[in-house]
Order: structure tokens, then sequence, then C-alpha cells
């Protein structure tokens, strides 16, 4: 031996590689660009291709497909417990309605209502006869 070695090919090295398929085929691509087109969320495209959505998401940028408008949100609903101090928690509309709410006036010491809506609430009950004295 001269100092030197070399690097013998083994035999695993020598097997012919395995062809890996590419991710985006073409067939892909063009399925893609279609769902894209008909606003297809980018998870429900990887679904339907078979890919991962971060890799329609990379691909949209490397195509260069146009970046999607976002539609106009609608304004949050308001937070229907925001108040000031005590008030009245008689409901008012339905609560999937935009205009639902609380009264909101000053309720009876002790409820969670108002005067009004106390009296529409809560049932006196009645005065039990006394029994007659024979």
């Amino acid at each position: 031996m001269d100092g030197t070695w070399t690097l013998e090919p083994s035999v695993e090295s020598a097997e012919p590689a395995q062809i890996v398929e590419p991710t985006w085929t073409p067939e892909r691509i063009a399925s893609l660009i279609e769902l894209w087109e008909e606003g297809v969320t980018t998870a429900e495209i990887g679904r339907r291709i078979g890919v991962t959505k971060n890799a329609v998401i990379g691909k949209v940028h490397r195509i260069g497909l146009v970046p999607r408008v976002v539609k106009e949100l609608p304004p949050p609903k308001r937070n229907v417990f925001e108040f000031t101090g005590p008030a009245c928690m008689w409901p008012i509309g339905h609560p999937d309605a935009d205009d639902f709410h609380f009264c909101g006036d000053q309720p009876l010491g002790g409820k969670p209502y108002c005067a009004h809506h106390a009296a529409v609430a809560y049932i006196r009950p009645k005065e039990e006869k006394k029994p007659q004295a024979a």
C-alpha cells in the first residue's frame, strides 16, 4: 500500500437508482390551475390532486397564478355583554339576529332584570288559604 485509498463501488451503488416520479406532473398542474380559478381552497386542491396544502401554495407562487382577492369580511358582531355597570339581562330579539341585544336598564337589587322585566319573569306565589276555625 502506498498510503492512498480508493472507494470501490459497492453492490448497492451499482444497482440502478429507483425512478422517483415528480410531484408536479403536467396533469396535476392543469388540475391545480383549473381548481384555483374555480376558487377552491388550497387545502381542498391538495386533497383532490394528492399533495399537501403547502405544496399547492408553493406551486401557485412558482407558476405565478394571480393571488386571490380576499372577500370583504362582514363586520364582527358586537359583544352584547359589554356593559359599564349592572344592567338588565332580558334578551331582546333572536340571538342569531343582527339587532339582538339585552335590555340594559338598571336592574332591581339582587335580580338580573329591571322592574318591568322582573314583573314578567317572576310569578308571585299565591297566598295559601288559612284553614277556617269551626
